[in-house]
């Protein structure tokens, strides 16, 4: 509920920006940092940044027109895993963009990585592994079906090296989880 006016004015912005066509490009979203999203040293809560990461992939999915697409399949994004390092704090009333931008996939998930950056210097990056689960039939909607609906046709990027290591570590996680 605490971000209801924020949605709301990413959804209605989605309106007034440009589509993004190419599903590489960037989507950008320009913040601030007010008096809610702090924490008790007066700046930006770390929990926060996945709250505001949650706004960049909306704007994405909506610029994109994964939204009609999530609606005609009954699907919904998921999150399975995601990764921050911060550098730089966001102070109170501080102006930041975020930028949020599709690395590579495979055949389930979609990489993404965002960057939150303050008077041009990235003050944190966030990496998330998602993809859309369909309602209806109980599975995973394939990324080449996703790609397929918005018109994409290119290949996925080579995975980056920073992503790779953190997968590496996810596989080790996931063990951890499995095990127990």
């Amino acid at each position: 509920m605490n971000l209801l006016f924020r949605v709301l004015w990413v959804w209605i912005s989605s309106y007034f920006k440009p589509n993004i066509s190419n599903i590489l490009s960037p989507a950008e979203l320009s913040l601030r940092v007010l008096p809610n999203d702090l924490d008790f040293n007066m700046h930006m809560n770390n929990g926060r940044y996945l709250t505001m990461m949650d706004l960049g992939r909306l704007d994405l999915i909506l610029r994109t027109g994964l939204l009609k697409m999530m609606m005609r399949e009954k699907s919904v994004p998921i999150l399975a895993a995601s990764t921050m390092r911060h550098r730089l704090s966001l102070d109170p009333f501080q102006k930041y963009t975020l930028r949020t931008q599709i690395l590579c996939w495979d055949e389930k998930w979609v990489y993404i990585e965002q960057l939150f950056l303050k008077d041009g210097e990235v003050s944190t990056i966030g990496l998330v592994k998602g993809c859309f689960y369909n309602q209806k039939n109980k599975k995973t909607v394939p990324t080449s079906d996703l790609l397929a609906y918005i018109g994409y046709e290119g290949m996925s990027p080579d995975m980056p090296p920073h992503v790779k290591d953190w997968q590496t570590a996810e596989k080790t996680l996931k063990e951890v989880t499995k095990n127990g």
